[in-house]
């Protein structure tokens, strides 16, 4: 095993490429594991990945900290390693009697090549995230999502990349906001507000904006848990009620809606009122898209619409896309965006629009929208309540 403990030892430098860790004596314990660096500012970090059924866990450690581990899966969990490195390669084999062989191989990488990778890999993990991992944030760390010292939680840690990608999209529609005013921001079926403090956190704190968020959703004791964490937290511009969106009649005039998860057609009254109240941008991730499926009848799509799951999938798809294009009448510039994987989630479409100047003239020698509905057999609710 010594001869291992310097491989690892070789090996976890920035120089290092991937890891996987395989042929696991328990699977419930860890199917396999995968290895990388990342550069944090704390330094050089190593991400494992432990697979563990359809579960995915993540951590960040220090090589220090990570070689008694790697030791330990060699000699009790795995029977197998791959070692990618850009200047040398490795396999790793275990016996079922702990013999282990080694065999090493070198690559055509070299040291200006590795020092290019590693800048990339600095200038990728700051790129790809406005909050740092290794950087606790109050309502992270509220919230559960990140430990006081920073690390991502192993539970949280998609969740971590969903708020990340949400704050992307806020700061592309950036510009559309007011600057020189109070920001009015509803968020409609906010839940448990993950999203709703990022926005908040981004928005007020990282780029100084006078904002007033107001985050509304049907369960009482949700709406009492983020007002206390706001109040904890002294995010005075932030509040919770309880309310459903389609009776809410808290506001006359407001700058950004959003509307995340909305179920069915409660989607459907969260643009009614962001196009009524002249909403510069609205952020939507519909869910639940019922209504349609219960309407969609076409002669020439029945072969494929017989399908329960087909059916309920189109059906989906085309009443986003429809809502997208009922928006884009009322003046807005609008994209259909990915909002998060498709392996964490099937409900992954946001629908982001942004108010123009002018209304949208229509493409020439084009369907129109009645024409699109009227094929479909279809009448959603948007449709009549922008009628």
């Amino acid at each position: 095993m010594e001869k291992l403990r310097e491989l690892f030892q070789q090996m976890l430098n920035v120089d290092l490429i991937q890891m996987t860790l395989s042929n696991s004596r328990d699977a419930d314990r860890a199917g396999k594991v995968k290895i990388r660096p990342v550069l944090l500012k704390d330094g050089l970090l190593f991400q494992e990945t432990i697979y563990r059924g359809t579960q995915v866990f993540h951590r960040n450690d220090t090589d220090a900290e990570l070689l008694p581990r790697l030791m330990e899966y060699m000699e009790n969990l795995f029977q197998q390693a791959e070692l990618k490195g850009r200047t040398q390669e490795a396999t790793v084999l275990v016996s079922r009697k702990g013999t282990v062989t080694v065999k090493k191989r070198k690559t055509a990488g070299n040291a200006a090549e590795a020092g290019r990778e590693a800048d990339n890999l600095s200038h990728n993990r700051t790129k790809q995230y406005i909050l740092q991992e290794g950087q606790p944030v109050d309502f992270l760390v509220g919230l559960g999502v990140q430990t006081p010292d920073g690390r991502i939680a192993r539970a949280k840690y998609d969740k971590f990349r969903q708020i990340n990608r949400y704050l992307e999209y806020i700061e592309d529609v950036l510009d559309r906001l007011p600057a020189d005013r109070t920001i009015r921001i509803i968020d409609f079926g906010c839940g448990k507000s993950y999203l709703t403090f990022a926005m908040y956190h981004y928005l007020h704190q990282l780029q100084g904006r006078d904002i007033q968020v107001t985050g509304l959703d049907l369960k009482k004791d949700v709406i009492e848990h983020c007002n206390r964490l706001a109040e904890k937290l002294h995010y005075d511009r932030l509040h919770f009620e309880q309310g459903d969106i389609q009776n809410y009649q808290g506001a006359e005039a407001v700058d950004m809606v959003v509307s995340l998860h909305a179920c069915d057609k409660a989607t459907d009254y969260a643009l009614e009122k962001a196009v009524k109240w002249g909403a510069g941008v609205i952020m939507a991730v519909p869910c639940c898209q019922h209504e349609l499926n219960g309407q969609i009848h076409c002669d020439i799509l029945q072969p494929v619409l017989k399908y329960g799951l087909i059916r309920e999938r189109v059906s989906a798809l085309i009443t986003d896309a429809l809502r997208a294009d009922l928006l884009e009448r009322q003046g807005y510039r609008v994209q259909i965006l990915e909002f998060i994987d498709m392996e964490h989630t099937p409900k992954n479409l946001m629908i982001r629009a942004v108010k123009e100047s002018r209304m949208r003239k229509p493409e020439k020698n084009a369907a129109s929208l009645e024409e699109v509905m009227g094929f479909l057999h279809v009448d959603p609710t948007l449709e009549r309540l922008l009628r």
